[in-house]
């Protein structure tokens, strides 16, 4: 069944185009309540924003029409996507709604949802809303409209909670850190974090003023991580992105990590630490230097879907608690319920204050492997799938790569192209293969 509204995390787009509009966003909000009603009297749901300057709007949108349907309302302010997830569950809520478009400039905005146990929600929880929605609304009536009160101290309660996932046997102190906030959801608790666990904070990116958020900084722009770093002589950087769900590092040596090396490192932490790691998800641009040094500590990989509503599907399938994807994605499930970009880096850190190494020597075994993407436009009506030629050129390339390189070929999912990814141990190799392979696409 197709989702008209839900794409693979709730629902975003340009404010003041549907569905983005207040009049959408309200009639939304009264569609979940009466879904919540149907197994709750009285429903109480959290909400959560970034720094966009249409939260105000979209937040009272919302607002209204929880009311609307008898449902109560608690009022988060501004704070990261993982901090709603924690304090539904931790508030007993019976749901979590983020106002956030992520990693996107200003001028887009959404919505997202949590369940009480502050998850992700299922596909038929996302129908049965969308069902909802092409029903005429049933207002409740006055004596039974929902209350709306501010949780003042919501961020305090997430730094705490954040602070808890470190160890305590550690510290901080002594290193210098710049934190790059993105001018985002977290630009109050990101240098709180750190400089209540010891650490010299420089901050940048924290300072919004609702239209700048992304813009030239965070974890989608991470050169502006790199040059504080080395302009103040710093340790470590860590650049999140508007919701902090995700994260870059930076050495003091500017160098810049992405999620698959982090995701390795924390496996490697845990597994110096006797730890049981049973198992470790990916996904399917996860590099494969990650998945020979996962192997070779006789950890198993799995690779999931693009997206880390799909890692996280795999985790839950597996029973394990590591995964992640190179955008800086990563979950630690035995640490929180969803990704998040803070208890990500504190996780690292961790690694680096228990080793006294830094993150070169850490990842030492993990020499990324090269990778070249060709990008293929396709005619209109062409069939790649049906393409003997292609298949012919990848069964070659497979085998001249062995167990030594891998290639992945999909579709694109918002333009007609078809991303042709050879990854080998040889740069020159790869993109040799690459183009042998995008050759076969081109008439």
């Amino acid at each position: 069944m197709t989702r008209k509204y839900f794409g693979t995390d709730g629902i975003r787009g340009t404010v003041g185009l549907p569905p983005i509009t207040p009049d959408f966003v309200m009639r939304l909000a009264h569609a979940v309540g009466r879904v919540l009603q149907q197994s709750e009297s009285r429903p109480t749901v959290l909400i959560g924003k970034d720094t966009r300057i249409s939260g105000y709007m979209l937040e009272s949108a919302l607002e209204s029409g929880f009311n609307s349907a008898g449902v109560d309302v608690v009022l988060l302010g501004p704070l990261p996507t993982p901090g709603v997830a924690y304090l539904t569950r931790a508030q007993r809520a019976s749901l979590g709604v983020v106002i956030s478009a992520s990693h996107n400039p200003f001028a887009d905005n959404g919505i997202k949802f949590f369940s009480a146990n502050g998850t992700k929600l299922s596909d038929a929880w996302e129908h049965a809303v969308e069902a909802a929605l092409e029903e005429p609304p049933a207002w409740a009536d006055s004596a039974n409209l929902g209350k709306t009160r501010r949780l003042d101290d919501a961020a305090g309660r997430y730094i705490e909670f954040c602070k808890s996932t470190f160890a305590n046997d550690l510290t901080l102190k002594g290193m210098k850190i710049v934190v790059d906030a993105a001018h985002g959801a977290a630009y109050h608790i990101a240098p709180m974090v750190f400089h209540e666990l010891g650490a010299e904070v420089v901050a940048i990116g924290c300072a919004p003023d609702g239209l700048n958020i992304n813009h030239e900084v965070g974890a989608t722009h991470p050169q502006a991580l790199v040059e504080a770093v080395k302009a103040n002589t710093a340790d470590f950087g860590v650049a999140l992105d508007g919701d902090a769900d995700r994260l870059q590092v930076v050495d003091a040596d500017g160098r810049l990590y992405n999620g698959d090396e982090l995701l390795y490192l924390m496996a490697d932490e845990r597994l110096g630490r006797d730890e049981h790691v049973p198992g470790v998800v990916g996904t399917l641009m996860t590099n494969m230097a990650v998945e020979v040094a996962l192997k070779a500590r006789g950890v198993q990989f799995v690779r999931a879907k693009v997206g880390d509503r799909y890692v996280l599907e795999e985790l839950e399938k597996h029973h394990w608690m590591l995964g992640g994807e190179g955008s800086g994605h990563l979950l630690a499930l035995d640490k929180h319920t969803t990704g998040d970009g803070l208890i990500s880096a504190l996780q690292v850190l961790q690694a680096l204050q228990r080793s006294g190494k830094t993150m070169a020597q850490l990842l030492g075994a993990v020499a990324l492997f090269p990778q070249t993407l060709i990008n293929v436009r396709l005619k209109s009506g062409q069939d790649w799938k049906a393409n003997p030629r292609m298949e012919q050129a990848t069964r070659e390339v497979e085998a001249e790569l062995g167990d030594t390189g891998r290639v992945l070929i999909r579709a694109s999912g918002t333009e007609p192209l078809i991303r042709v990814m050879v990854e080998a141990r040889d740069a020159g190799q790869a993109k040799a293969c690459a183009q042998r392979i995008a050759d076969t696409l081109i008439d």
